[in-house]
């Protein structure tokens, strides 16, 4: 971001980091879930956000780990993950949609994504080989469509492989200069943890 734009260098950028918020003890299936009106198994999605400020990195950052990196990122993740700010957050979202509407709370969820400069979001995904109409899934992904950010990332495995797909305004990144950044960032990563094992 930096190299493409001099402005860049003193922006601030945000991400949304969506979170599930649904307490599943394992796998129901649909007969289970009408069938057991007593369970209480609430239906939909029910998730929360965090704001995430990216980090800027320097000069003097070269010689930064990218695996040590990483874990303090996800150790700053987990931290507000397991925080109140999650479950306050979805508890404030469930409350604007019983007593206002659900209008009312997609209006609330746009106007914090259209504040956020990214969006990031993961799912699990199926461990053993799909097929749809008789023919076997090879790969599988999702993507977030017209979402008022200038850059979705998402994240899903499928028969332990992981696939990242990255979304992103019409002409707002160079799509070589973002892939070859995106590659050359994963092989670094990789090439680190590599070394360190």
């Amino acid at each position: 971001m930096e190299e493409t734009c001099e402005e860049a260098k003193n922006a601030r950028s945000t991400a949304l980091v969506l979170l599930n918020t649904r307490s599943i003890g394992g796998y129901k299936s649909v007969n289970e879930m009408v069938g057991n009106q007593e369970a209480q198994v609430q239906w939909g999605n029910q998730f929360g956000f965090l704001h995430v400020s990216l980090p800027k990195l320097n000069e003097y950052d070269q010689c930064l780990n990218p695996l040590k990196f990483v874990q303090e990122t996800q150790n700053i993740i987990k931290r507000k993950r397991n925080s109140s700010a999650v479950f306050l957050t979805g508890m404030l979202l469930e409350s604007v949609r019983k007593y206002i509407g659900p209008e009312a709370t997609a209006k609330y969820i746009h106007n914090t994504l259209k504040n956020s400069s990214m969006s990031v979001s993961n799912m699990i995904g199926p461990v053993e080989k799909m097929t749809l109409a008789n023919q076997p899934v090879k790969g599988l992904y999702f993507m977030v469509v017209n979402g008022p950010q200038s850059l979705t990332v998402t994240i899903m495995s499928y028969m332990d492989q992981l696939k990242v797909a990255f979304g992103t305004d019409k002409g707002h990144i160079d799509q070589e200069n973002f892939r070859k950044y995106i590659e050359k960032a994963f092989s670094i990563m990789y090439n680190t943890a590599v070394v360190a094992k």
